[in-house]
């Protein structure tokens, strides 16, 4: 499969320009706006010192995500705070030798953890503010063709050809302005594995296609507050485990009483399975590029059992040759979801295990 230097194995940060408080809580009429107490947090929570330390950890790239609410101060202006910031930021990137993704990770109409009355897919003038935003980055970053612009984090409420057509449409828009630009895709339903099916493939060898995965979710997520699923079974899952009727038990309490049938241990042949529409996409498209952009454990679930996930899942994709970035440096203290790979306080990895699996030495 083909490579490209310095993305085989990265760090997402989330918790900065995204996921810096979480809207499913707050009344429809104070999701979209930005606080002076957002501005502070976003001046303020990652530093030159943070970048440093992810290149320390061995990794070549980071995966930025960033907020179109975070960027856009009204359609079609935008914050020079922020533009600046991302400037400093992919300035820090280049100094440590780390390549910058840049994800627009929330869109306005697009949100992968609330749903919203006006959908981006739908909407040709939110499809407009969208690829205006890119248009924009795309200005700010001209000179800079070591930037990577990932379109949009999680597509959500959207068929295949819907998402596909305002893709395309971006992709368009900034090819006009620059037909060199690393572009990544990925595809509907959020992103999972099987969405890759129904992507768009392109004639144009700087397009890099992605999924993510958080199978099971039941384990990723166990005892998060943000889904409904996990916050009502609330339960301790472990991984590996021969104890499968505790995953089947989280199924049948949400009425299905099918799951799991088929095995009777939750392990690695599980995660290549649930995988193989990623395996197959490799086969299908020996030139083109897949990336695994996001995948990762709850925070409080057992350190051993995070990392022997993590273990599975980067052995797989280093099966496949598909190269991969973590999910996530750091959320912040408030977060609900959170995914973090450091400690709050001191900002150090939270095991030197953990440290060696996500450098990819898992033989």
């Amino acid at each position: 499969m083909k490579q490209l230097k310095g993305l085989k194995k990265g760090m997402g940060i989330g918790g900065w320009l995204t996921n810096y408080k979480r809207f499913n809580v707050l009344p429809k009429e104070h999701r979209l706006k930005i606080t002076i107490g957002d501005m502070e947090h976003f001046e303020s929570y990652i530093t030159e010192n943070d970048v440093a330390y992810i290149a320390s950890l061995g990794l070549d790239h980071i995966r930025l995500g960033f907020d179109q609410i975070v960027i856009e101060e009204s359609p079609y202006v935008y914050r020079e705070k922020i533009i600046s910031l991302l400037c400093d930021f992919a300035g820090w990137c280049k100094k440590y030798d780390l390549r910058l993704v840049l994800n627009m990770h929330k869109a306005i109409g697009n949100y992968c953890d609330i749903l919203e009355e006006s959908g981006l897919m739908q909407n040709e003038e939110l499809q407009n503010r969208f690829v205006a935003v890119w248009t924009k980055l795309e200005e700010v970053f001209a000179d800079n063709d070591e930037v990577v612009f990932e379109l949009l984090n999680e597509v959500v409420n959207a068929t295949a050809d819907e998402w596909n057509a305002v893709a395309e449409k971006t992709v368009c828009a900034i090819r006009n302005l620059n037909k060199d630009r690393l572009i990544i895709i990925g595809g509907i339903e959020w992103n999972n594995p099987p969405g890759l099916d129904y992507m768009k493939v392109y004639d144009d060898e700087n397009i890099i296609y992605t999924f993510h995965s958080y199978a099971p979710h039941e384990f990723t997520h166990q005892q998060g507050v943000l889904q409904s699923g996990p916050l009502f079974y609330n339960r301790k899952m472990p991984y590996p485990t021969d104890d499968i009727e505790r995953y089947r038990d989280y199924h049948r309490l949400h009425g299905n009483n099918n799951a799991y049938t088929d095995i009777d241990r939750m392990d690695i042949e599980f995660l290549r399975d649930y995988m193989s529409p990623a395996k197959r996409f490799v086969e299908n498209y020996p030139d083109k590029i897949l990336w695994c952009g996001e995948f990762g454990t709850i925070r409080h679930c057992n350190i051993k059992y995070r990392e022997n996930w993590m273990r599975d899942m980067i052995t797989v994709l280093k099966e496949w040759d598909i190269p991969y970035c973590v999910w996530n440096y750091l959320s912040t203290p408030n977060d609900g979801n959170k995914f973090s790979l450091v400690d709050d306080d001191n900002r150090q990895i939270l095991s030197e295990e953990m440290a060696r699996i996500i450098r990819g030495e898992v033989e």
